[in-house]
């Protein structure tokens, strides 16, 4: 009679353990091959495997873009409760506020900008509205949809990118103190305004940009020949977009200002043509200044 060693039941693993281990080492190579195809074939000669349906072959979104997969419509929320008493007001912490609803000349903006959106055929087929789920612009995506007739479940909530812009340490201050902030972005997106400690935060143009430009990604990436239409609660938002996908000096985005209440169709026409590189490979040695 065979007797079995006293480790019996590692001895009984074995085959499993053995299987495991190839398992891994299998899905490593996968993961090789997968990863580094790109880096032998140019997109014209990648392999049938990587091949995908045009809609989810964009790549990286960038501005400006090289086309746009949706129409788009841009759309400021009307007054705000704080604007209509002439106050900063873009701490994220209390954007969820009903203190940061619309005021009542705000509602009416806003029930102007709807009956424009309807003028425009914006929601004819259907659309999306995609507004930042600050109160005032969340309540601005609610009547714009009544008016349209658009389902409340094609309002999509940003909960990060569509915040409005923080002023740091202008928070609380009267209105008429942005025009400082716009004189030192006229001077160069990347100043941002004087830091405050109570968690409002102070972003340059650059940063805006860097948001609205990944909101653009995500909106590019799900819809294709859809209509979006995005709302802020701020001006801000919109002019970086609006110069980011026209090509415009970030510098001189405020140029585009947005009135409470303000709609603004993207026009594919204003996107300047996408220029090829002469060479297949386009390096940029000093990101984002490529020339």
């Amino acid at each position: 009679m065979m007797t079995l060693p006293a480790n019996s039941h590692e001895v009984a693993n074995v085959p499993s353990t053995i299987a495991l281990q190839t398992r891994r080492h299998r899905d490593f190579i996968y993961f090789l091959t997968f990863s580094t195809i790109p880096f032998f074939f140019t997109p014209s000669e990648s392999p049938n495997l990587l091949s995908v349906p045009t809609a989810e072959a964009r790549g990286l979104f960038q501005m400006p873009p090289f086309r746009l997969s949706n129409r788009y419509f841009l759309v400021r929320a009307g007054e705000s409760k704080f604007e209509s008493l002439g106050i900063i007001n873009t701490n994220p912490v209390a954007k969820t506020s009903v203190d940061n609803g619309l005021s009542e000349e705000g509602k009416k903006q806003t029930a102007r900008a709807a009956l424009t959106l309807k003028a425009m055929e914006a929601c004819e087929d259907s659309c999306w509205i995609w507004p930042s789920i600050t109160q005032r612009a969340y309540q601005a995506a609610e009547i714009i949809a009544s008016v349209n007739i658009v389902n409340r479940s094609r309002i999509v909530p940003e909960y990060s990118f569509l915040d409005a812009r923080g002023l740091g340490a202008y928070e609380g201050k009267k209105l008429n103190f942005v025009s400082e902030v716009y004189a030192s972005d006229s001077i160069s997106p990347r100043i941002k305004p004087p830091p405050i400690d109570d968690g409002t935060p102070n972003e340059s143009v650059e940063d805006v940009f860097v948001r609205v430009t990944q909101l653009m990604s995500i909106l590019e990436t799900q819809y294709s020949g859809e209509t979006v239409i995005i709302i802020s609660p701020d001006s801000d938002n919109l002019t970086v977009l609006q110069a980011g996908l026209t090509g415009l000096d970030l510098r001189k985005h405020s140029d585009l200002s947005f009135g409470p209440g303000e709609v603004r169709f993207v026009d594919a026409n204003d996107i300047p043509k996408y220029k090829q590189p002469a060479s297949g490979n386009f390096q940029c040695l000093n990101p984002p200044s490529c020339s």
